[in-house]
C-alpha cells in the first residue's frame, strides 16, 4: 500500500494538469480546424468577390468598347459607300494612289487600300500606304473570307464587329504591315455593286485602344492589385492559346495567352489545368518562387478564364494571430483557474493535515493536541467536533484513572485486611472446634455416667430417661459438627475474599498501566 500511496495534493495536481493539457490540445486542434476552414472559406469568398468585380469590369468595358466600335463601324460603312460613289465604279487598274490620297484627306481617314483577287489570292493592288500594297489575305489565312465577300455573299467570320453581304468590319487590331511602331487600326472591307474589288478604308484607333487599356479590363485589374494588399496577381487568360500557342501569331482575331493583367506565378500545375480539355473552377495553395500563394481559376466562358493569386501568408496571418491569441487567452484562463483551484485545494489540504495530525496524535495516546481551523467551512465544524471529542475522551480517561486509583487503594486495604482475617478466622475456627469437641467429650462422658447409673435401676421410668440421654448425646454431637462446619466455611470465605482482593488489585494496576500510556 505504501508503494501505491499518493497524497491528495499529488492526485489533484496530476489530475488537474492532465485535464488542462488534454483541454489545451483538444481546444487547439478544434480552433486550428475551424481556423483552416475559415481561412479557406474567407479566401474563396475574397477570390470570388474579386473575380466578380473583374467580370463586372470586363462586361462594362466590353459594353463601352462595343458601343464605341459600333459607332466607328457605322461611320466606316458610310465612308466606304461614299468612297465607292467617288470612285464611280472604276476598275481597280484605273484607280490611282493620288486619287485615293485625295479621298483619304477629304474624309479624314488614316488610309485606303484597294484589294483584288488574282493568282488565287486577294492582295492589295493600290493604296495610300505603300506598305499595304501586296498585303495577302491568303498569307494570313483569310483568303476564303475575302473570296466569299467578293462573290457577293456574307462571309462567316465570328470575329467581325459588323458584316453583311457587301461589308465586313474587323475589331481594332495592330497593323500587320507597320512593324516600326505598334499602331492600332479599325479596318472595313466593302464591295460595291458591279465591282470586283474591295475598298478598304481604315482609321487609326489608338485612342480607342488606349481607352480600353487605361479604363478597361487592364486598368480594373491594376486598380484591384493596387487597392488590395493581399492580391499579388490577377489576369484574364485565354486557355485556347495555351493549348495552341500558334493562335497568338494570327492577325485575326488578335489572341494572347494573357489578355490583361499579370501571370508571373505560373507553375506546371497551372499549365496542366489551362491545357486541359475544359477549364473548371479550381483553387489550391502552391509555393512559387519561395512564396506561398493561393490560386484561383475562374472560367468566364469557353475562351476566357480569370486567374487570381492571393498572398496566403498575409491572408491567413491575421486569422492565425487571432487564433493564437484565443488559444493563449484560453490557456491563460485555464492556468489562472488552476492556480485559484490549487490555492483553494491547498487550504483545504492544510486543514485536513491539521485534523490528520490530531487523529495521529490520538492514535499515539496524546489527548492534549487540538486542531485550530478558522475558515468558516465544514472543516472548521469537523475540527471543533474532534476537539470536543478529545476533551470528552480526556475527561473520561481521567475519571477512569481516578476510580482505578481508588479501586487499587481499596483492593490493597481489602487484601491486607482479608489476609489478617484469614489468620484470625483460622485460629478462631481451630479454637472453637477444639473447645466444642472438649465440651462434647465432657457432656458425653457425663451422659454415659448417668446412663450407667440408670441402667442399674431397671424399670420403666429409667428407660425413658436413658432414651432422652441418648437424644441429648446426639444433639451435642450434631451441634459440635455444625460449629466445626461453620468455622471451616467462614475460613474458606475469608480466604476467597483475600484472593479476590488480590485479583482486584492486579486489575487496578493493569488498568492504571494502560491509562498511563495516555497523555492527559
Amino acid at each position: 500500500m505504501k508503494g501505491n500511496y499518493r497524497t491528495l495534493r499529488k492526485q489533484f495536481i496530476i489530475g488537474v494538469l492532465s485535464v488542462l493539457f488534454i483541454t489545451a490540445i483538444i481546444s487547439g486542434a478544434v480552433q486550428l480546424y475551424f481556423m483552416n476552414d475559415q481561412i479557406e472559406t474567407q479566401t474563396n469568398h475574397q477570390a470570388e468577390t474579386l473575380a466578380e468585380n473583374v467580370l463586372r469590369g470586363i462586361n462594362q468595358t466590353d459594353l463601352a468598347t462595343e458601343n464605341i466600335e459600333h459607332q466607328i463601324d457605322l461611320k466606316l460603312v458610310s465612308h466606304a459607300k461614299h468612297i465607292a460613289d467617288l470612285l464611280d465604279r472604276k476598275k481597280a487598274e484605273d484607280i490611282t494612289q493620288k486619287e485615293l490620297t485625295e479621298i483619304r484627306d477629304k474624309l479624314n481617314l488614316s488610309g485606303i487600300t484597294i484589294f483584288k483577287e488574282k493568282n488565287n489570292d486577294v492582295t492589295g493592288v493600290v493604296g495610300t500606304d505603300k506598305n499595304e500594297i501586296g498585303f495577302s489575305f491568303k498569307e494570313f489565312g483569310y483568303y476564303e473570307v475575302a473570296k466569299t465577300l467578293l462573290s457577293g455573299k456574307e462571309p462567316k467570320l465570328p470575329i467581325t464587329t459588323y458584316s453583311d453581304a457587301q461589308t465586313i468590319i474587323l475589331p481594332i487590331s495592330q497593323s500587320a504591315s507597320n512593324s516600326e511602331k505598334p499602331t492600332f487600326y479599325k479596318y472595313a472591307y466593302y464591295v460595291a455593286a458591279g465591282t470586283d474589288y474591295m475598298i478598304n478604308p481604315y482609321i487609326e484607333a489608338n485612342e480607342v485602344y488606349e481607352y480600353t487599356e487605361t479604363a478597361g479590363t487592364a486598368a480594373t485589374l491594376a486598380k484591384l492589385v493596387k487597392e488590395n494588399d493581399i492580391l499579388d496577381e490577377i489576369a484574364i487568360l485565354n486557355p485556347e492559346v495555351y493549348k495552341n500557342p500558334s493562335l497568338a501569331e494570327k492577325l485575326y482575331p488578335p489572341l494572347k495567352k494573357i489578355e490583361a493583367g499579370k501571370f508571373n506565378y505560373i507553375s506546371e500545375k497551372d499549365k496542366k489545368l489551362l491545357t486541359g480539355e475544359k477549364v473548371e473552377k479550381s483553387t489550391y495553395v502552391e509555393k512559387v518562387k519561395g512564396k506561398k500563394v493561393y490560386k484561383m481559376f475562374f472560367p468566364i466562358d469557353e475562351s476566357k478564364a480569370i486567374y487570381i493569386a492571393l498572398d496566403y501568408d498575409k491572408m491567413s496571418g491575421p486569422l492565425y494571430r487571432h487564433s493564437i491569441i484565443l488559444i493563449i487567452s484560453g490557456l491563460a484562463s485555464l492556468v489562472v483557474l488552476f492556480l485559484l483551484t490549487a490555492r483553494f485545494f491547498n487550504r483545504i489540504y492544510e486543514n485536513l493535515q491539521k485534523i490528520k495530525l490530531q487523529i495521529t496524535s490520538l492514535e499515539e495516546g496524546d489527548l492534549t493536541v487540538k486542531s485550530e481551523i478558522r475558515d468558516g467551512s465544514e472543516l472548521e465544524v469537523l475540527s471543533q467536533s474532534t476537539n470536543r471529542m478529545m476533551d470528552q475522551l480526556n475527561t473520561l480517561i481521567t475519571d477512569t484513572q481516578e476510580q482505578a486509583i481508588k479501586a487499587q487503594r481499596l483492593s490493597v486495604i481489602l487484601e491486607s485486611e482479608a489476609s489478617d482475617s484469614v489468620e484470625k478466622m483460622y485460629t478462631l475456627s481451630t479454637e472453637a472446634t477444639i473447645k466444642s469437641r472438649e465440651q462434647l467429650n465432657e457432656i458425653t462422658s457425663f451422659l454415659d455416667e448417668i446412663s450407667d447409673v440408670m441402667k442399674m435401676n431397671s424399670h420403666q421410668e429409667t428407660d425413658d430417661v436413658l432414651a432422652k440421654v441418648n437424644t441429648l448425646k446426639q444433639i451435642a454431637k450434631d451441634r459440635t459438627a455444625a460449629t466445626t462446619d461453620t468455622t471451616i466455611t467462614l475460613s474458606d470465605l475469608v480466604q476467597s475474599l483475600h484472593e479476590q482482593a488480590r485479583e482486584l488489585s492486579d486489575i487496578s494496576r493493569t488498568l492504571l498501566a494502560y491509562i498511563g500510556k495516555f497523555k492527559l
